[in-house]
């Protein structure tokens, strides 16, 4: 396989963000714009009508600043989802949205949580370590990237807020970490290079051998070549010309 026939784009990579962002924000234009509440669709724990919130909440929030604290981390973590785990990024997205959503209706206090924060945290934690777990140089640097911008997020699995529904960051977190290890991805193969090979000999590359054991140049002195003869060529006229003249 090539090195980067794994890292491509695809249409997904721009639709599903998109797709997933314009489902948020029309949710929530229809509870302005009539004037409805539809918290009561967010997961309520432990209890049977609660488990609806599991598919619903992710698109319901309770206010334009926690929507559009939302809507740029989705964008992100999806679109690098779908480009760098193409082959398994609909699965994370759905099993992380089950996932986290249940094991908040497991553990989460008597409440509707709503908000797609619970699947932010799936998607930066399954990005996060898949990478490491892959060892593969690019996804590897999307880990980091990803602890660099969103390491922060990783307080609020704790209860340090009242209004902050930790449970459902907690819950994403764990599902992330879960699906990393769980789902299989394939991975590009790096190229590698002759030295790189476990039967590779010193000995027999040309330019390993202008090295000592101490790896010092090896100045190599050519031998100058003989002196190529030299010719003369004398014109002789042939008999017949001679008969002429």
């Amino acid at each position: 396989m090539a090195e980067h026939s794994q890292f491509r784009y695809t249409p997904a990579v721009i639709l599903v963000p998109m797709i997933m962002v314009l489902i948020m924000w029309t949710v929530f234009y229809i509870e302005v714009r009539f004037g409805v509440n539809l918290n009561e669709f967010g997961v309520y724990p432990r209890t049977v009508s609660g488990l609806k919130g599991i598919l619903f909440s992710p698109f319901i929030h309770g206010s334009v600043r926690h929507l559009y604290n939302n809507t740029f981390p989705v964008i992100i973590l999806l679109a690098s989802l779908f480009y760098f785990y193409r082959d398994v990024s609909f699965k994370v997205l759905l099993w992380g949205i089950v996932l986290s959503g249940l094991i908040t209706w497991i553990i989460g206090r008597p409440s509707n949580h709503i908000g797609a924060s619970g699947l932010i945290y799936v998607l930066a934690s399954f990005i996060f370590f898949k990478g490491i777990n892959t060892k593969h140089y690019r996804l590897v640097a999307l880990s980091l990237a990803v602890v660099f911008i969103y390491g922060g997020l990783l307080w609020y699995i704790f209860p340090l807020k009242e209004e902050i529904s930790w449970e459902g960051h907690l819950g994403g977190f764990l599902s992330g970490f879960l699906l990393a290890f769980l789902l299989k991805a394939r991975v590009p193969v790096s190229r590698k290079y002759a030295w790189e090979a476990d039967d590779y000999d010193e000995s027999s590359d040309e330019f390993m051998r202008q090295f000592d054991e101490d790896g010092n140049f090896i100045e190599t002195i050519k031998e100058e070549e003989p002196p190529q003869p030299k010719y003369r060529y004398t014109y002789k006229p042939s008999d017949q010309n001679k008969e002429e003249d």
